[in-house]
């Protein structure tokens, strides 16, 4: 175990059928495999930390807005420069659109060669060539 190393995301969403069509082809395109599954969630964990989407019945809102206040993304090593280019063509076949495509695959710099998506829930990831 190593201390301060992220445990677990937890996101609330909208519709758990999209949330399991975007992000679980996303986590398991990156090693992720299900962990956890009940009623109205899933999880998928890899190397110990986990990422969770809940349709919670306690929800306070119908939709995510990745500009209001809160996390405006989460990011992930996605491998090599190939490997997040093969993501970022499959992409869309799963509900994720490329963000930032007039500055792609240099969106965070010129030295970051990263893919940003977005799901149609809107939820933003960042995936990161190592």
């Amino acid at each position: 175990m190593s201390r301060g190393r992220l445990h677990h995301v937890e996101l609330w969403v909208p519709s758990l059928v999209r949330a399991e069509r975007s992000w679980g082809w996303l986590l398991a395109s990156l090693g992720y495999v299900e962990h956890q599954r009940w009623s109205v969630g899933v999880s998928w964990i890899l190397d110990g930390t986990y990422v969770v989407v809940e349709q919670s019945p306690a929800l306070a809102a119908d939709a995510h807005d990745r500009l209001a206040p809160g996390i405006n993304h989460v990011a992930f090593q996605g491998g090599t420069r190939d490997e997040v280019d093969q993501l970022v063509e499959a992409a869309p076949a799963h509900g994720w659109a490329l963000l930032f495509p007039d500055k792609h695959p240099h969106a965070g710099g010129a030295d970051h060669y990263a893919a940003y998506l977005e799901n149609e829930d809107g939820y933003e990831v960042e995936v990161v060539a190592a």
